[in-house]
């Protein structure tokens, strides 16, 4: 019966000690995730603000461009 009681705990403590190190290699994972995402998000909004001001300065080569990156220039 002891011996029974002390296994339940060492199961319970060892799934715990497991949960905890499998959690913390997907937190890591999720945070370089968000992390990435984040710096995505801002290189295309610095891109479409630089894009935004050749366009309004240089429309030719906005043009120039938008036929370079997508094939067509509508």
């Amino acid at each position: 019966m002891l011996r029974t009681i002390f296994m339940i705990g060492l199961f319970a403590i060892g799934g715990l000690f497991l949960l905890k190190i499998t959690f913390g290699i997907l937190g890591v994972f999720f945070g370089l995730l968000i992390g990435l995402l984040k710096a995505a998000v801002f290189i295309a909004l610095v891109g479409a603000v630089l894009y935004l001001i050749i366009r309004v300065v240089s429309p030719g080569t906005a043009q120039r461009l938008r036929e370079r990156w997508s094939g067509s220039g509508m």
